[in-house]
């Protein structure tokens, strides 16, 4: 019964909150790996579930109000050639030798920002800093969810190259929003990660290749379908707005044989792999004698001299 009530809550906050993986899949994606930590662990991240699923997006909140902030959750491979996977150095200090530093976050900083989020979690469990440990863990999962979107790894990020705007949000929020309810998402207990900046970069890879068929699919897609059909009306929060239909949502998802429902599970998976790891590679401090308080809430004002693009 709690379960389910804290379900209807959570819910309620995303039916009442815009669909910006959107609001619904980080949160989602965060709950669902608090319950692969081990015991030793999940004593003190469930009581803290709350502020873990409603933080999870925070990091995109924080785009619109921190500058250096958007690029951290992207990296445009495509930018650098066909050979990117091979010639950009997976180490921060090598491709800031190699690049630059401004020409990196030019097209997103993504696998290198995580792994540095990665390495702050991991000092927060040695200095027992619980609020640090929560804001972290909760970052942490939003980017490494970021990763496995493949939009989130070229160029033509939101289909504007390619006359398919709003492909972006619909990848990642509209389906999931729709169809996540029906995704088998337990991904068993966490693992230990021997080379966690490596595993990232694998990610990327994995969801870089994927980038044609989502694009190309929904273009083969929308042949067989008019405008009205393709697209319909519903209210948010008052408001009348235009969305991609049920159906061509259903049939966007069906062509892409499950794929977003992978990534999801795939991301859920290394967030709680990566969250255990930090814990052992802190020396797998014991984290009942750590603070009981919830995490602190973090101001995040806008300020609308910043300038980002659509994801």
């Amino acid at each position: 019964m709690r379960f389910f009530l804290t379900w209807i809550v959570l819910l309620f906050l995303i039916s009442a909150t815009p669909i910006v993986w959107g609001f619904y899949g980080h949160s989602l994606i965060n709950r669902l790996a608090v319950f692969s930590l081990p015991e030793e662990m999940i004593g003190f991240y469930k009581p803290q579930i709350q502020y873990i699923t409603e933080n999870a997006v925070n990091p995109d909140r924080r785009r619109y109000a921190v500058e250096g902030e958007a690029e951290k959750h992207y990296i445009d491979l495509d930018y650098y050639g066909d050979s990117a996977l091979q010639i950009l150095p997976k180490y921060w200090n090598e491709a800031v030798e190699k690049y630059s530093e401004d020409s990196l976050r030019l097209y997103g900083i993504g696998p290198w920002s995580a792994y540095f989020n990665f390495l702050n979690l991991t000092k927060a469990f040695e200095t027992k800093n619980s609020n640090a440990i929560l804001r972290l863990s909760a970052d942490l999962g939003h980017y490494l969810a970021d990763l496995y979107v493949p939009l989130h790894t070229t160029v033509n990020y939101n289909g504007q190259l390619t006359d398919q705007i709003g492909i972006h949000g619909f990848w990642e929020s509209r389906i999931p929003e729709l169809q996540a309810k029906d995704y088998a998402l337990w991904i068993g207990q966490a693992e230990y990660v021997e080379k966690p900046q490596l595993a990232i970069w694998d990610a990327v890879a994995a969801a870089h290749n994927q980038v044609d068929s989502v694009l190309w699919i929904e273009k083969e897609l929308t042949k067989s379908f008019s405008p009205d059909q393709k697209y319909s009306y519903e209210e948010r929060n008052t408001l009348t707005v235009r969305v991609y239909s049920r159906e061509f949502t259903e049939a966007y998802a069906l062509a892409l044989d499950n794929q977003i429902e992978r990534q999801m599970k795939k991301s859920i998976k290394m967030i709680a792999d990566f969250w255990f790891t930090a814990w052992v590679n802190a020396g797998q401090p014991d984290l009942s004698t750590f603070s009981k308080e919830s995490g602190i809430e973090e101001v995040i004002v806008p300020d609308a001299g910043i300038k980002v693009r659509d994801h």
